[in-house]
C-alpha cells in the first residue's frame, strides 16, 4: 500500500500447492515478536465455536498477525514502553496503520497486563512521533533516513515518508480514548501528549487553509501521478470555506481536491474525542473548548459542501471536494473511505445519506468499484485498474445490516485468500492468485476483528452457514 514497487510485484502461490491444507502458518512460538496470554485464550475460544475448518485455520493465523510479526516493544530506564510497530513488509511505522493493527486488542488488555503495556507503548510512541513531525505519515524507528529523504518537503532522518494525511492526527487520538476508556489509565495524558494535541490542534486548523496555503508542501520526482501535487506542492487550490485540506489520502495517493470527506469527518469525531480527554484529565478547558469549536465548524462545512444530490441515489457524499463547488464523486478502499464512516463511528448507520452513499460506492457508478469472477469490491488509483482491496469487503461487512450480505462478504474472503490462510492488499477481480502484498498486517488483523465483531452481534449462526473448504 505505502511502497508502489512492493505493492505492484504480484505474487504467486505455486509454492504452496503441495503444503498441507489448513498448517498453522504463524511463525514458530520462539520467533513471535509478543505473545498475549489473553489474544491466545480467545483464540482458542474462537475455534471452539466455529464449524468451518477454512475460517477457523484464517482467523488463527491472521488476528495475532499484528503482534506475531509487527511490534517492537521496548522500555527505557523508568519503565516507560515503547512500541514501535511496522505495518508488515514495510519496517516503519505508519501514525494510522500502527493504530488500526493494535485496535482488536484493547478489549482483551483487562485480562492481560503486558498487553496493555504493549498498548500503552504504541500511544506512547505514536504521541513523541506527531510531535517529531505532525505532518509526517510515517516514521522511522530511530534517525535512519530512508528511500523519500529526497522528497521535496521538510525531511528528516526520523521522518520514513511526510504525505500529510488527516487521518494520522485521528487514529492516534482514537486509539488512546478508547485505551483510556477501557482501562481507566490515564498516565498516557503527560506533557508529551499535550504537545502532541497542541500540535494536531494547530495544524489541522492551519489546514483550513484560512491564511493562505500554509507550511505544508509536497513534491516526489516520480513517474506516479498521484505520488506528488500539483502547483510546486501545494495541491490544486481550495476556498477556505470551514474544512480541512488533506494532500493525501488514507492510500498515500495524493488528492484531486483538497478538502477529502470521509477524513473530514473522522476529523469531526476526533476533535471532539480529544476535548473530552484534555478537560477531563488535563484540565486544559481552552483548547479543549478550542478542539470542540473547529469540529463544530468542520461538522457544519461538510453538511454544506459536501453533500451531493446524485440523479440515481438521491443525497450522497462526495469523496472530495474544493469548497468552489467542484467535487470527485468515487470511493478508496483505504480506511478512512466513505464505505467505512459508519464503522469508524463519524455517522449513524441509519444516516439516510450515508446509506445512499453505501448503495453508491458499492455499484459501478463508482469508478473504482470492480467486479469479476473472483469477486467484487472498490480498489483504488494506488493499485489500479480491476485489483479488489478485501479491505473493502471487510468495511461492507461491518456496516451490513443483512445477513445475506454478512455472508457473501465472508464467503469472498475465504474464497480470495489464494490458498495462503492470509489477507491480502488486493487481488485480481478474476484471479484471486495475482495479488499484492503478502504480509499486510493491518488487513489480516482487520479480518480477526471483523470475525470477533460478527460474534459478538450474534452471527455466528451465519458463520457456521458457511461450507465452503
Amino acid at each position: 500500500m505505502k511502497n508502489s514497487l512492493l505493492c505492484l510485484s504480484f505474487m504467486t502461490v505455486a509454492i504452496l500447492a503441495s503444503a498441507q491444507p489448513y498448517q498453522d502458518r504463524r511463525p514458530a512460538a520462539k520467533d513471535r515478536l509478543f505473545t498475549s496470554e489473553a489474544v491466545e485464550a480467545r483464540i482458542v475460544e474462537v475455534e471452539a465455536l466455529l464449524s468451518n475448518a477454512k475460517l477457523r485455520w484464517m482467523f488463527r493465523n491472521c488476528f495475532p498477525n499484528t503482534l506475531d510479526t509487527t511490534v517492537h516493544y521496548s522500555e527505557d530506564e523508568n519503565g516507560t514502553p515503547r512500541t514501535f510497530v511496522y505495518t508488515g513488509d514495510i519496517h516503519a511505522m505508519w501514525l494510522r496503520d500502527s493504530g488500526a493493527q493494535v485496535w482488536p486488542y484493547l478489549s482483551l488488555m483487562r485480562d492481560d497486563p503486558a498487553l496493555r503495556k504493549l498498548l500503552e507503548g504504541v500511544i506512547r510512541c505514536q504521541f513523541s512521533l506527531i510531535n517529531i513531525d505532525p505532518y509526517a505519515n510515517a516514521f522511522n524507528d530511530g534517525p535512519t533516513g530512508g528511500e523519500w529523504m529526497s522528497d521535496l518537503t521538510d525531511m528528516n532522518p526520523y521522518v520514513h515518508e511526510r504525505k500529510w494525511e488527516i487521518d494520522s492526527m485521528c487514529y492516534p487520538v482514537r486509539l488512546a480514548y478508547e485505551y483510556w476508556k477501557i482501562s481507566g489509565d490515564a498516565s498516557v495524558f503527560d506533557d508529551t501528549w499535550l504537545q502532541a494535541a497542541r500540535n494536531i490542534y494547530k495544524t489541522l486548523r492551519t489546514q483550513q487553509r484560512k491564511e493562505g496555503k500554509g507550511p505544508y508542501h509536497f513534491q516526489r520526482r516520480t513517474e506516479r501521478q498521484l505520488d506528488t501535487k500539483a502547483c510546486d506542492g501545494w495541491g490544486n487550490p481550495v476556498s477556505p470555506v470551514g474544512l480541512i485540506a488533506s494532500a493525501f489520502r488514507p492510500s498515500d495517493d495524493a488528492t484531486t481536491f483538497e478538502f477529502l470527506v470521509p477524513s473530514n469527518f473522522f476529523a469531526v469525531s476526533s476533535l471532539r474525542k480529544m476535548a473530552e480527554i484534555l478537560e477531563t484529565v488535563n484540565g486544559e478547558k481552552e483548547l479543549a473548548g478550542d478542539s470542540r469549536s473547529l469540529a463544530t465548524e468542520v461538522e457544519a462545512a461538510l453538511q454544506k459542501y459536501a453533500v451531493y444530490k446524485h440523479p440515481k441515489y438521491g443525497k450522497i457524499y462526495a469523496f472530495e471536494v474544493d469548497g468552489f463547488g467542484n467535487r470527485f464523486l468515487m470511493d478508496d478502499a483505504n480506511v478512512p473511505s466513505l464505505l467505512a464512516m459508519a464503522y469508524l463511528g463519524d455517522v449513524s448507520l441509519r444516516d439516510k445519506i450515508y446509506r445512499n452513499t453505501r448503495k453508491f460506492v458499492w455499484s459501478e457508478d463508482n469508478p473504482f468499484f470492480f467486479k469479476g469472477k473472483a469477486g467484487e469490491g472498490i480498489g483504488g488509483p494506488h493499485i489500479g485498474y480491476d485489483m479488489v482491496w478485501p479491505m473493502s469487503i471487510m468495511m461492507k461487512a461491518f456496516t451490513a445490516t443483512d445477513d445475506a450480505e454478512i455472508k457473501w462478504c465472508i464467503e469472498t474472503l475465504l474464497d480470495t485468500d489464494a490458498g495462503t490462510g492470509f489477507i491480502h492488499e488486493s487481488f485480481h477481480k478474476d484471479d484471486a492468485s495475482r495479488f499484492t502484498r503478502p504480509w499486510f498486517a493491518w488487513q489480516n488483523t482487520l479480518f480477526g476483528e471483523l470475525i470477533l465483531d460478527l460474534i459478538d452481534r450474534g452471527k455466528l449462526g451465519i458463520l457456521n452457514s458457511i461450507d465452503i473448504q
